[in-house]
């Protein structure tokens, strides 16, 4: 059995990709954080920032912060000031998207940069105890429960309209999950709770989760994505871990199912797509799905005991070897048979790889002393 590259996640995560985009990915001239940055370290010409990837940026930062890495600090508050000064609308409203200059091109309430507000304001808080990120995070929680309820569970957007959509409110989870740990309010802890009896009722049938879905929470035909499945696992455990709630099986279930129908048996990528039936739809595979079955593994270790150093260690070598940039950059994504696709890199994926990594390293200690 290979061994996992403790040593290798370290070196990559702390002194190639924290500084290169605490570098080449900060956008000098108009603030903030650049939306994708070329395999070369230089700027694209893209013209919009998605609030999301300065949501992420500020977990990452305020993440590395807290693991000792001192610039984390500064640049988790640069992107905290510019959340606050470019993207905040008033009331819990935040925009979805901003010009390359920070200009607001799209006000629309979206749960899904919401969820990523959220988790930045947990973050921050949990890295500076400052009241009024925590003031913020609940001022956004009033909004979307009172002006974003579908009943059971909450509209994607406002105006509302169908199709009812899996993937924020998964990271609507993460985000209170992680303001329960800076916190202890149960009020997160309790939309959490309220969020996994979705998932379980809706969103996952026993056997796949669902992303799509009509205003009676009906599925719609949609691609199921392995990358989800990991994600959701690694997201109940951290529940099961607050909380105490018995979903080994759901997490047990989701990892199953994206492993056996999700992994390329003969590369070991984690494919982008599948069709309804489980059979691959696209065969591509990005960076960032792998970094979720990795977490999946960890999550079920950490659940049942099961040991996860095989996939773990296939996983990880994976993407240092074939995705991973000695700059701190990566390959956004794989062909079908295993090539690298140009394009440059989406910031997005940082928060990916970040959280993946900072897991692996989180359970070191444990993972080399289990026989």
């Amino acid at each position: 059995m290979s061994e996992i590259p403790f040593a290798d996640v370290r070196a990559w995560l702390f002194e190639a990709a924290l500084p290169f985009w605490a570098g080449p990915g900060l956008d000098e001239t108009h603030g903030g954080f650049l939306e994708e940055v070329g395999r070369d370290g230089l700027e694209t010409d893209v013209a919009f920032k998605r609030v999301r990837v300065t949501c992420r940026h500020v977990y990452a930062f305020s993440h590395a912060a807290l693991l000792g890495w001192s610039p984390g600090a500064e640049l988790s508050a640069r992107g905290y000031e510019y959340l606050l000064a470019k993207a905040r609308l008033g009331g819990g409203r935040w925009a979805r998207l901003l010009s390359r200059e920070g200009a607001v091109i799209d006000d629309a309430p979206d749960l899904y940069e919401h969820a990523f507000v959220l988790l930045a304001l947990a973050w921050r808080y949990r890295l500076t105890r400052d009241a009024d990120a925590l003031a913020l995070a609940h001022e956004t929680l009033d909004f979307i429960e009172s002006q974003m309820r579908a009943g059971e569970g909450f509209w994607p957007h406002l105006p509302k309209a169908p199709p009812l959509l899996q993937n924020p409110h998964m990271h609507l989870t993460e985000a209170t999950l992680a303001l329960f740990e800076a916190t202890a309010d149960e009020r997160f802890l309790d939309l959490a709770g309220e969020l996994t009896g979705l998932l379980r009722r809706r969103f996952f049938n026993g056997r796949s989760l669902g992303e799509r879905f009509d205003a009676e929470w009906r599925p719609a035909p949609a691609e199921l994505e392995p990358g989800h499945h990991f994600e959701w696992a690694w997201i109940l455990a951290q529940y099961h871990r607050h909380s105490g709630a018995e979903i080994e099986r759901e997490a047990v279930a989701l990892t199953t199912f994206a492993e056996t129908h999700g992994v390329d048996p003969a590369l070991s990528i984690t494919y982008d797509g599948l069709d309804e039936s489980g059979a691959p739809a696209r065969r591509t595979s990005r960076t960032w799905p792998n970094t979720e079955r990795i977490k999946a593994h960890l999550a079920l270790f950490e659940l049942t005991g099961r040991d996860p150093r095989p996939v773990v260690a296939s996983a990880t070598r994976l993407l240092l070897d074939r995705y991973l940039l000695p700059n701190g950059g990566w390959i956004d994504r794989l062909d079908e048979s295993g090539r690298a696709e140009d394009g440059p890199m989406p910031a997005s994926t940082f928060y990916h790889l970040f959280l993946a990594f900072a897991e692996v390293l989180r359970l070191e200690p444990l993972l080399r002393q289990t026989p």
